[in-house]
């Protein structure tokens, strides 16, 4: 008897060891998904192994993202393929955001109950050019430099250039042929185009623009928007143009800070042989940039709040030259490989409201 009783207790020690070296062997992963429609701009940044790591051990959350345009963030109903809900949504462009707080208009779907709501990622306009032609626009004092920063104090003066056709030599650059001109991509189409409109007509009034003043300036934006010739519909593609190209094909483009520092972290080789040679010039006034996030689950929320994490906040200036937090204060400029960042931009227009850039787009269209 004794003989059968061992004989089944040790059965049983071996099942018991079985299950549990099977549970060890395959453990479960606990964390919740959590899925988000997301506008363009930062898709490096949100499938960044690191980060999903982050979220994944500090936080309990696995990440999925669908890729919409901004226009169909605030039209369209927000809704998976197989019909599931998101958990929040990422916009890549404040305009949007703030309009997608109003009411629905006729035609777009009904507007989901927000939890949690904030600007998480930010980058200013500037304008990329180089060394020689920033030497010459500082001697006309239409560039200064402070420290190793470098703002166009009088972007009235370089939009007047433009205006009157002045060529590159009338202002002593004799090693580029044609008129000035700054490179951008087409505001109906992309959104640093728009964004960068948004700060001419800005600039062109002399202050802020709305309802009350923006027919006033539409004539001037639309004969600027003659003048500026092909554009590109891709910031990527006109950044890496720039690069490629060199100052003769591209002297001055627009496009965002962040674009030269995801560069220099992808490609430090390629960056060290034109690092002494770019500029990065601060218009001022320039314009933020933000992407804006919105929660509407507890998982959304979540995932809102786990944004906030220094160690990825961290990873988003550091590596891909997103500004975070509060001004000036969560990221070190030392820490990226480009000179000349200021550690605060300090000059900065208001950004126009989504319907007053939509009277701008119509009026290019046209």
């Amino acid at each position: 008897m004794k003989k059968v009783l061992t004989a089944v207790v040790a059965f049983i020690v071996v099942i018991v060891i079985g299950i549990a070296a099977s549970s060890m062997a395959e453990p479960k992963d606990t964390a919740i998904t959590v899925t988000g429609a997301v506008g363009g701009g930062k898709e490096n940044f949100l499938a960044d192994p690191e980060i999903l790591g982050i979220l994944h051990d500090k936080y309990n959350i696995n990440l999925k993202v669908d890729n919409w345009s901004n226009n169909a963030l605030i039209k369209d109903t927000l809704a998976t393929k197989d019909n599931k809900g998101y958990d929040f949504v990422f916009f890549s462009d404040e305009r949007f955001y703030e309009y997608y707080k109003k009411p629905a208009a006729d035609g777009e779907a009904p507007r989901l109950k927000t939890f949690k709501s904030q600007i998480t990622l930010s980058t200013p306009i500037v304008v990329y050019s180089w060394d020689s032609i920033c030497d010459v626009l500082v001697s006309k004092g239409i560039v200064k430099q402070s420290g190793d920063t470098y703002y166009i104090a009088d972007m009235p003066a370089v939009l007047s250039y433009i205006e009157k056709n002045t060529k590159w030599s009338d202002i002593g650059i004799g090693d580029i042929y044609g008129k000035i001109n700054i490179a951008s991509t087409d505001p109906v189409t992309s959104s640093p185009g728009a964004t960068y409109y948004g700060l001419l007509a800005s600039i062109m009034n002399e202050g802020y623009v709305d309802e009350s003043n923006i027919n006033k300036v539409l004539p001037k934006l639309k004969s600027f928007y003659k003048l500026s010739g092909f554009m590109n519909n891709t910031p990527a593609d006109l950044f890496d143009l720039y690069l490629r190209m060199g100052k003769g094909a591209y002297p001055m483009i627009v496009d965002y800070e962040k674009s030269i520092i995801d560069f220099a972290n992808k490609n430090p080789d390629g960056f060290a042989k034109v690092k002494d040679k770019i500029r990065v010039l601060y218009p001022s006034p320039t314009l933020w940039n933000s992407h804006c996030i919105m929660s509407f689950t507890e998982g959304g929320t979540a995932y809102v709040d786990a944004l906030a994490d220094p160690e990825i906040q961290k990873i988003a200036w550091e590596k891909y030259g997103f500004r975070t937090g509060v001004v000036g204060g969560e990221y070190d400029v030392k820490a990226v490989p480009v000179q000349g960042i200021p550690q605060e931009i300090t000059s900065v227009t208001k950004g126009l409201q989504k319907e007053i850039y939509d009277k701008i787009i119509e009026a290019l269209k046209n």
